[in-house]
């Protein structure tokens, strides 16, 4: 779909986020959920016997009639978005028009359906997550004894496995994961239906006279609404739902964003041991033909860090939402959901496609492991030799001095002669054979057990998807 490019449009309405992800955040369903609330709203009104079945039949048979031109059209008049929606409802819906919203405040209506929003959003997010899992799951197990060379500070440091290092990304999602669980059950919940500062008072009042109860009136909508709800509320929900969203969205943005940029740098030429895919008319660069840039994972960096920006804003909303509440919320809440779950969707789609296509350089591995792993072996001699009655200050400072010798050849370009030092030097070959010296330089004795962990970590994402 081309959409209008002739006024500003937001990069999150087409360029980013899958279709069903943005279809959650559409003006249209937005006002679809706020009919159905209506129309759940006087279902239960009419067991009350407050709303007659004609008005309600009126109300059910007009509810998918919807002309958003003309709320608009109204608002602009009435400079109020809900009152405009239920006057639009009301036009059609001739005999049961005047009893929709009865009792209810704006919030009872926007907020159960940003809870309603927010909650499909979710099922998607949820979704990605244990596909992308499942992806990092099948790497892991696929690599987790090919041994690659550690880098800490962007150093080279001691071997590692590729199994391992992407053991690390999924453990952080497994992380999210938990999150996740903590805020469907316990955060995610409506105001429910509790008035203009949550007394219920106006609902206590509509419903004098007949057999239901405010309580049982809030209790019996959200369960057809199928949301769980606050006991207690103000005009609004707990804006403290909104910064906990965010802040889970923000941590799987940062999980995913550690992946990404650590991706980047292994696929730097001087590394060269990671890639991610690279479609073959895909163009790296308008000015160089030869650049195969990691566009996609520097998108998921970016947008990640649009995302970290967000939680402060909700934040706020929650700290400065002043007394029962003011409008403070309002014109940002209808960015800041919205574009964090289109971004983070954007983010995980990508990750996928990253995962399942990516390019382990085992070649380049090898190279990298033959110039840097030897010197790993040095703390294992030195053990080794200690063991057989070496001084193990002399010994560091040997292997220090031997190790600086084969570093300067490795930066002039030249193959490691650590090996070949450590072999040839008389004060070590007095407590280790040469043969001895050679089998523990072989990196497959500086893993740990760091491929048994990684497999393990996979058990733990099945279990948990």
């Amino acid at each position: 779909m081309i959409p209008d490019l002739t006024n500003y449009i937001s990069p999150f309405s087409w360029r980013y986020g899958s279709p069903e992800m943005r279809q959650i955040f559409s003006e249209e369903n937005k006002y679809r959920l706020w009919r159905r609330i209506w129309v759940e709203l006087a279902r239960v009104q009419h067991e009350a016997g407050l709303v007659s079945a004609q008005e309600l039949h009126d109300l059910v048979k007009h509810e998918k009639d919807l002309d958003i031109p003309r709320i608009l059209e109204i608002e602009e008049e009435t400079k109020h978005d809900v009152v405009a929606a239920i006057r639009e409802y009301a036009e059609k819906a001739t005999v049961g028009g005047g009893k929709i919203h009865l009792g209810a405040t704006s919030m009872d209506i926007v907020d159960n359906a940003d809870t309603l929003r927010i909650k499909e959003a979710l099922a998607i997010v949820n979704g990605r997550l244990k596909t992308l899992l499942s992806l990092f799951a099948a790497k892991i197990t696929e690599y987790a004894d090919v041994p690659c060379m550690g880098y800490t500070h962007l150093q080279p440091a001691e071997p590692t496995t590729v199994g391992y290092r992407l053991a690390t990304y999924a453990q952080d999602l497994l992380i999210d994961t938990s999150m996740y669980r903590y805020i469907e059950v316990m955060v995610l919940k409506g105001k429910g239906f509790k008035g203009a500062v949550g007394t219920g008072a106006s609902y206590k009042k509509v419903l004098e006279g007949t057999r239901m109860t405010s309580v049982k009136m809030d209790s019996s909508v959200a369960q057809a609404l199928g949301i769980d709800r606050f006991p207690i509320t103000t005009q609004v929900y707990p804006r403290k739902v909104d910064y906990l969203l965010l802040t889970l969205i923000t941590s799987i943005a940062g999980s995913i964003a550690k992946f990404a940029e650590d991706l980047r740098i292994l696929q730097s030429p001087s590394i060269g041991e990671w890639s991610e895919p690279f479609g073959k008319n895909q163009v790296g660069s308008s000015a160089m033909p030869f650049k195969k840039n990691p566009v996609t994972s520097e998108k998921i960096c970016s947008l990640a860090r649009f995302i970290a920006a967000l939680p402060h804003v909700a934040w706020e909303n929650a700290t400065l939402s002043h007394l029962e509440r003011t409008l403070d919320d309002s014109a940002n809440k209808r960015l800041i959901m919205a574009e964090a779950f289109i971004a983070l969707d954007e983010i995980l789609l990508n990750a996928q496609k990253i995962v399942s296509g990516l390019v382990v350089n085992k070649d380049r591995i090898t190279r990298n492991l033959s110039l840097y792993a030897p010197f790993a072996a040095t703390e294992t001699i030195i053990i080794e030799a200690v063991k057989k009655g070496a001084n193990r200050q002399e010994m560091h400072e040997l292997l220090r001095n031997i190790s600086m010798i084969a570093w300067q050849a490795v930066q002039a370009g030249k193959p490691n002669s650590m090996e070949k030092l450590l072999v040839a030097e008389k004060m070590l070959i007095k407590f280790l054979k040469p043969s001895e010296i050679k089998k523990l330089m072989d990196v497959s004795h500086h893993m740990g057990d760091a491929p048994e962990r990684a497999l393990k970590l996979v058990e733990e994402i099945h279990k948990n998807i």
